[in-house]
């Protein structure tokens, strides 16, 4: 995750409270996407960006688990994901991100 998206996410987490914050990413990559998650949850692993040593706790999701799905617009859905829902191993992304949420996420949707 860039150091722009860190600070927006610290930023958001800052302003809203972490209580009101979820972190809903479109990573193809599950080793990536699992880094991304556990940045938002127990702090950046590199520690090279705003969020090196901050444990925010957030809820963090992978677009394409049932969560996510289950709230978004049909329409939005075919337009925006489902292609890639077809092409990508959306159980390794979904499991990847599940895994960083069930150690360090301190709430849940």
């Amino acid at each position: 995750m860039d150091l722009e998206n860190q600070q927006r996410i610290m930023d958001a987490a800052g302003k809203y409270g972490a209580e009101n914050v979820v972190v809903v990413l479109g990573s193809a990559d599950p080793e990536g996407a699992g880094l991304y998650a556990e940045t938002v949850t127990a702090g950046d692993p590199t520690f090279a960006g705003p969020l090196a040593g901050v444990p925010l706790g957030l809820p963090v999701y992978h677009v394409f688990e049932e969560e996510i799905k289950a709230e978004t617009d049909q329409c939005v859905w075919d337009e925006q994901v489902a292609m890639m829902e077809m092409v990508l191993d959306t159980s390794a992304l979904a499991k990847s991100v599940a895994e960083m949420r069930d150690q360090h996420s301190r709430s849940k949707l």
